[in-house]
C-alpha cells in the first residue's frame, strides 16, 4: 500500500492502516480468486444453457444428458465457496460442451452436404461454371481533360 499526498492523518493511524492492509492480503487474494472463479464458472453456465437451448435438437441424447449433468453439478457447486470444486466442476462441463460443438458441427456438416447434393445435379451450370472466359482487359482513357 502507498499513502502519497500531503494527508492530516498522524503517522501512528497511518502505521495501523499498512499493518490491517498487510494482515488481510491474503483474505483479500482469496476472495478475489474466489469472485473471479465464480463468474468464470457463471459465464460458462450461461453460455452452456444458451447454446443447449439453441441448438440442443441436434445434439445426441446422451450426450446432452451428459452435458446436462455436468452443468448441474456445477450449477451446485456454485452455490457452495469451495473454490477447487467449483474449478473442477467447470473443468468437467467445459471438457463436456465440447462435444455440443462438436456434433452441433458434424449436423451443419450434413446439413451441407445434403443442400449441396440435393441441388446441384438439378440446375444448369452458370457462366462462371460454363468455362466461358468473360474478361475484357480494357483501358480507360478521359480525352476531356489536357486540352
Amino acid at each position: 500500500m502507498t499513502i502519497t499526498g500531503g494527508t492530516a492523518l498522524p503517522r501512528e493511524e497511518i502505521d495501523r492502516m499498512m499493518r490491517e492492509a498487510e494482515q488481510f492480503a491474503d483474505e483479500d487474494k482469496k476472495r478475489r480468486v474466489e469472485a473471479e472463479a465464480r463468474n468464470q464458472a457463471d459465464n460458462l453456465v450461461y453460455q452452456t444453457e444458451k447454446v443447449l437451448a439453441e441448438h440442443g435438437s441436434k445434439v445426441p441424447e446422451a450426450e446432452r444428458a451428459e452435458v446436462q449433468a455436468a452443468l448441474d453439478a456445477l450449477k451446485e457447486a456454485l452455490k457452495g465457496t469451495d473454490v477447487s470444486d467449483i474449478t473442477a466442476k467447470q473443468s468437467a462441463l467445459e471438457q463436456a460442451s465440447q462435444k455440443i460443438g462438436q456434433a452441433v458441427y458434424a449436423a451443419m456438416q450434413q446439413e451441407q452436404a445434403a443442400a449441396a447434393g440435393g441441388s446441384g445435379g438439378a440446375s444448369e451450370p452458370g457462366p462462371a461454371a460454363s468455362g466461358a472466359d468473360d474478361v475484357v482487359d480494357a483501358e480507360v482513357v478521359d480525352e476531356g481533360e489536357g486540352s
